[in-house]
């Protein structure tokens, strides 16, 4: 054997050696392998009251269109567009000159109409006081008739004795037969006199009742009251020169200048945006859970969603064009600062009715679609299960295709497979 081929033999075995046993301590030894961790939940039957999204506008509380109906010019505008105003502010003022003449021209016709009611009724009070002294002067009259006839008719029943005996002529009896004759006319006379007396008396009445004079005097007293209701009319149209706004808002239409006589048209628009609306539109299925009274938060992308405005539904709208699936829901909304403005593009979030079901955390889904839950089987196990959410508060969902009682992975977008063993804490 060569030395020169290599190590000498008594070397070479102990390398060997040496070797063998480097080789075997670099191969480790077999370890079991921990299951990964993770949180769990179990799912279980309950309620959740869903919220629904929807994008929208800004609308105001109302729109306001004033005009005015006097054909007077315009003396004053105080107000531009923009301005804000409140309730009972003049926006504008009309000229009343030839109103005011008419006013004075009106009460001084009533004070006329006053003044001959009062001569009226003293006219007429003398009247009816004439006609009951004019009854009892009558009345006396007919009286005196009736005690002359009856004395002269006495005086011709003793004429008559008296010629039957011869002791006074037939002339003296023609006479005093004449003379009850004339008496029985002075009474019929005297009679007829005071049934004038009476039927004047009846026919003027009294003035607090009915009657001529009580008439008289209200007829004088009904132009009076024209008169006055002519004043009142004139000075209602000089406080309607005064044009005021009837809410409290923000001028977004100005058409009038002084000088301009308003016409017809529309002067000034005015918008009350406190409250104000969001009218948010939804399909039929959106709407299908939404009900009035419901609460709502409301975001304005033009404000960068940084203010939240709470509100409630005051009015779920049907389909705003017939034959359409698009609905209108309209959220009541307090907006003090005026912060929100009409046709701002907001987002609304509106709560719904309560969806009864299984109940899972709305991270326990596997992706955004929220169509599969990660669930713990028997033997600690994991297994995709899909599922169909049915509603959602943004916390919890309410799924079907899942019992309850299931145990399923917390965060469902965590990195174990189908079949993968796990630890959790129960």
């Amino acid at each position: 054997m060569k030395q020169s081929d290599g190590l000498p033999p008594l070397l070479l075995v102990p390398a060997l050696i040496f070797l063998a046993a480097a080789g075997c301590g670099g191969r480790p030894a077999a370890q079991a392998t921990q299951p990964p961790y993770v949180q769990t939940t179990v799912s279980s039957y309950g309620s959740v009251e869903p919220g629904r999204r929807l994008a929208g506008i800004v609308a105001p509380y109302q729109n306001v269109a004033v005009q005015s109906s006097l054909s007077e010019p315009t003396d004053a505008v105080y107000v531009r567009e923009g301005d804000s105003v409140h309730s009972g502010e003049v926006l504008a003022l009309l000229d009343t000159a030839d109103l005011q003449a008419q006013l004075q021209s009106d009460l001084a016709t009533a004070n006329s109409n006053h003044a001959n009611t009062v001569h009226t009724v003293y006219q007429g009070s003398l009247s009816i006081a004439q006609g009951v002294d004019t009854v009892r002067a009558d009345q006396a009259a007919v009286s005196q008739a009736q005690k002359t006839l009856g004395n002269d008719a006495l005086n011709l029943t003793r004429d008559r004795n008296l010629l039957s005996q011869g002791y006074v002529s037939q002339q003296s009896v023609d006479a005093q037969a004449t003379l009850v004759q004339n008496d029985q006319q002075a009474l019929n006379t005297a009679n007829s006199n005071l049934a004038a007396a009476r039927s004047n008396v009846a026919a003027n009445g009294s003035l607090s009742g009915q009657g001529l004079q009580a008439s008289a005097v209200q007829q004088s007293a009904a132009q009076e009251k024209v008169a006055l209701a002519q004043a009142d009319q004139v000075r209602v149209g000089i406080a309607k020169a005064s044009i005021v706004s009837p809410i409290d808002g923000v001028v977004v239409n100005r058409n009038l200048n002084p000088g301009e006589y308003p016409g017809s048209r529309e002067i000034f628009t005015l918008q009350q945006v406190n409250p104000i609306y969001a009218v948010l539109h939804a399909s039929s299925e959106e709407v299908a859970r939404i009900e009035n009274g419901a609460p709502a938060t409301v975001t304005a992308v033009d404000l960068n969603g940084n203010d939240r405005f709470s509100g409630h539904v005051v009015g779920v709208l049907n389909e705003i064009n017939p034959g359409s699936t698009d609905f209108e829901v309209k959220v009541l909304l307090a907006n003090p600062g005026q912060r929100l403005r009409p046709g701002m593009v907001v987002q609304g979030a509106v709560a719904t009715l309560p969806i009864a079901g299984v109940r899972v955390p709305v991270t326990a889904f596997t992706d955004d679609n929220h169509d599969a839950v990660i669930a713990v089987q028997s033997d600690d196990t994991v297994k995709t299960t899909t599922v169909a959410e049915i509603g959602s508060d943004g916390t919890t969902s309410v799924v079907s295709g899942l019992r309850p009682g299931t145990r399923i992975v917390s965060n469902g977008q965590t990195s174990v497979g189908d079949g993968e063993k796990v630890s959790y804490r129960p």
